[in-house]
């Protein structure tokens, strides 16, 4: 598994983004602003592909993608404080997140919203496990524009390939049922492991068995 990309000189920024300055766009409330205190160390805004860094033609619902770099104090990092961010910058972002000597990527599908393209979507976030700094990276995919190359950069996270012909968006789409399922089957089975009754545990077992037709369908 690869740990991040090999990025172009020339898409090089290197400027530390102050926390004030998300505030500032994003309204966080109490509780995300004491998230960045204690988790965030530095924010970093690495690198910024656009079409005059990478030589490849915006789209109206990719114009740039920036690249974040964010060294953690802790291991954890709550998803709040990378929405916080998603809400402030109006671009696609990709994370790479770095805590002692290890490496991580994560981001979101980010999109224009489809009744105000001013607005953006932030979908569920994706992302990779924990790898050695020095892990091997991998050179950016190849593609037409920065829409595409947005599109093959993220399902580099996902955790399941795309179906034949299915685009991104319904990827993640699929991939947000998918989740969703899993969830209700864990609480299913920790229902069923709690039951007494044996009525209600044939009920309980029937409704899992068709939770789990419904997961095989989506994966």
């Amino acid at each position: 598994m690869i740990s991040s990309f090999i990025f172009p000189p020339s898409a090089l920024f290197s400027k530390v983004l102050p926390k004030n300055k998300i505030y500032e766009h994003a309204k966080p409330s109490s509780v995300v602003r004491e998230q960045f205190v204690t988790q965030v160390d530095k924010i970093v805004w690495q690198y910024k592909l656009a079409p005059e860094t990478v030589n490849l033609p915006a789209k109206p619902s990719v114009p740039e993608i920036q690249i974040f770099s964010i060294v953690l104090k802790t291991p954890d990092l709550s998803e709040d404080v990378l929405r916080c961010i998603d809400q402030a910058i109006p671009f696609p972002i990709i994370y790479q997140l770095t805590f002692e000597d290890r490496i991580k990527v994560k981001a979101a599908y980010k999109r224009p919203n489809d009744a105000n393209a001013s607005k953006w979507v932030v979908d569920s976030y994706f992302e990779t496990g924990w790898l050695p700094n020095d892990a091997e990276r991998a050179e950016l995919p190849v593609a037409l524009d920065l829409d595409g190359l947005y599109e093959q950069m993220l399902r580099r996270l996902l955790p399941l390939p795309a179906r034949a012909g299915e685009t991104i968006k319904a990827q993640v789409e699929r991939l947000g049922l998918l989740r969703g399922k899993q969830n209700e089957c864990r609480k299913m089975e920790a229902r069923l492991q709690k039951e007494q009754q044996f009525n209600r545990k044939v009920e309980l077992n029937a409704q899992l068995r068709q939770l789990k037709l419904e997961l095989a369908k989506l994966m």
